[in-house]
């Protein structure tokens, strides 16, 4: 089990990771097309996306909390 303070950098990489790999797949679907390469081209798009997008999540994230705290009225 991983510890409780780990959770929100688990969360990042979790988060970071799904919305990569779907949008990473879709923007290579509609550039290169179903093809016998899609698989490794995807993945490879996927792994560049993921390295740029978990630390992005992570540093967007606590901006995004704050602004989401004032557009709802949350303290």
């Amino acid at each position: 089990m991983i510890a409780k303070k780990h959770a929100p950098l688990l969360f990042g990489l979790l988060l970071s990771g799904v919305m990569s790999l779907l949008v990473s797949g879709v923007a290579t679907l509609r550039a290169a097309g179903l093809n016998a390469t899609f698989l490794a081209t995807w993945m490879q798009a996927w792994v560049t996306a993921w390295a740029l997008a978990f630390p992005a999540v992570l540093l967007v994230a606590p901006w995004t909390r704050r602004l989401v705290e004032r557009i709802t009225g949350v303290d």
